[in-house]
């Protein structure tokens, strides 16, 4: 039975651990770091690292999103972002960075993201931008919103997307609406001949809802980084190292379940430093979605600047727009190293591996079963 604590009379509340609250424990085994296998597949798909991209336009252009598949991980494109609205979105780029930069109205920068994200979707603009992707020779991957994706879909299979991803700040497999029809995603998803990444949740219940639907993979978290304003906005949290234990054994379940159908989890959120990826898959995690840590690149299209999708809500955003230092690594030195710093914000996958070897785990299945301690 999960811990319950009273709050107030009649009142409890489930005890969650956020990633920080947890440390991953030795074994009485340590390998080399040259016997550690990083790989990850899901579905046809197999990539060199555990690596997706949270989609936004601030880490993520059709660029970027090649040069994440050419060093092994899965670049996400927003499709309903800038590059699916916009024809020059270098320069919008920059004038949403030069008014981030502007203290006297902080609120500008949103402002401008509301704008440009009100002009209509191109399809001519997203097949572009994913042409891009698919003619470089790496895995071709979208994010649409639950809300848009039976609209864009068709489009964005038509531009040759081999992996899509429907993700809200929260989804669910039922969504009950007074007018017009919600997006049914069991049907959705037996309909397309692509796998399917859905999240994010946070929570057993809704991971195996999820997981039911037929799902590839199931999205744990919303993106919580020092951009994200959901917690502030609507009062919704998730404690990451217990939800991606939860979906964890929603996926063991639902495995039993099916008897043998394997749903991968993808933690986003949380995720500053290479002891969190480490930690992320220590829970439970198959893979991570990293937004915020990737801004350290030279190659961030935002030039340091940091928001989710959420940013852009026409009525009620859910992001900040942050600057980050920038160390002015590349994306192969922000992945792979070599590291002057002892943070773990740089070589964010070697730390992943040293980890792994240091507690004796050839693979990611087997770094799974690591032991963890609370800390305090």
């Amino acid at each position: 039975m999960r811990d319950q604590v009273e709050i107030g009379m009649g009142r409890t509340a489930m005890r969650g651990y956020d990633l920080d609250d947890v440390e991953i424990v030795p074994s009485r085994r340590t390998r080399s770091s040259k016997d550690v296998s990083l790989a990850w597949q899901i579905d046809a798909y197999r990539f060199d690292i555990p690596l997706v991209t949270h989609p936004t336009d601030a880490v993520v252009s059709p660029a970027t999103a090649v040069r994440i598949g050419e060093l092994g991980g899965l670049g996400v494109l927003n499709a309903e972002g800038l590059w699916a609205r916009h024809e020059n979105v270098e320069e919008k780029l920059f004038e949403v960075v030069r008014a981030a930069e502007e203290n006297s109205d902080p609120e500008a920068a949103i402002r401008l993201l509301q704008e440009l994200h009100a002009a209509p979707i191109r399809a001519d603009l997203l097949a572009t931008a994913l042409k891009q992707v698919k003619d470089s020779g790496v895995t071709v991957a979208a994010r649409v919103s639950p809300q848009h994706a039976e609209e864009l879909t068709p489009d964005l299979l038509a531009a040759g997307v081999e992996l899509l991803v429907v993700q809200g700040t929260i989804i669910s497999a039922e969504h009950v609406a007074r007018d017009g029809e919600p997006l049914n995603l069991k049907r959705f998803i037996a309909e397309l001949d692509v796998p399917v990444i859905a999240g994010g949740v946070g929570d057993y219940r809704t991971a195996m809802h999820l997981m039911r639907t037929g799902a590839a993979g199931v999205i744990v978290g919303f993106g919580q980084s020092r951009a994200a304003t959901t917690t502030q906005v609507l009062g919704i949290g998730v404690p990451m190292a217990t939800a991606i234990a939860d979906a964890a054994a929603a996926r063991r379940d639902y495995l039993d379940e099916t008897g043998g159908r394997y749903v991968h989890v993808l933690a986003d959120g949380g995720l500053s430093y290479s002891g969190d990826i480490a930690k992320a898959i220590a829970c439970g995690a198959d893979a991570v979605m990293l937004g915020e840590a990737l801004t350290e690149s030279a190659e961030s299209p935002a030039q340091g600047y940091y928001w989710t999708s959420a940013a852009a809500h026409p009525s009620l955003p859910r992001s900040e727009i942050v600057g980050f230092a920038g160390s002015g690594a590349d994306l192969e030195q922000l992945l792979f190293g070599p590291s002057s710093d002892p943070y773990g914000t740089l070589n964010l996958f070697g730390g992943l591996r040293r980890a792994m070897a240091k507690t004796g785990y050839r693979d990611l299945k087997e770094f799974q079963k690591v032991g963890l301690v609370l800390r305090g």
